[in-house]
């Protein structure tokens, strides 16, 4: 199922990826621009999203679960999925391995749209 999609013109561009092994729930949520609680419940709902958990019960999220929260939020904020939606899209390749695979470049090359959209937009700001 759908919802009506919704456009907010200052979401825009989300900032690139560091190159580092882990991410704490706060850089995440800057990262995908998404509030810590809402990476919390997606937890519950996504079986696929199972950060590390360490000392205190803090999470630690690597970069392929970075992503996996940047492809949730486009399903859910940009394509107008709901969640029951959303879980159906990302579990519907599981079963096809070649399927999955196709995903996981969908995913990588959308993260690189995004990373030379931003380097597009700063170099075009620095002329």
């Amino acid at each position: 199922m759908q919802r009506p999609i919704t456009t907010d013109p200052e979401r825009g561009l989300l900032p690139p990826i560091p190159a580092k092994r882990y991410f704490t729930i706060g850089e995440v949520s800057e990262l995908c621009r998404v509030k810590p609680h809402v990476l919390r419940y997606w937890e519950q709902e996504f079986t696929q999203l199972k950060p590390t958990k360490r000392r205190g019960n803090r999470r630690y999220y690597q970069h392929h679960e970075v992503l996996l929260v940047r492809r949730i939020r486009e399903l859910l904020y940009e394509q107008g999925f709901t969640i029951s939606g959303a879980r159906n899209k990302l579990e519907g390749g599981r079963n096809n391995g070649r399927r999955t695979a196709v995903q996981a470049a969908e995913l990588s090359l959308s993260e690189m749209r995004v990373e030379l959209l931003a380097l597009r937009k700063m170099l075009a700001g620095e002329r």
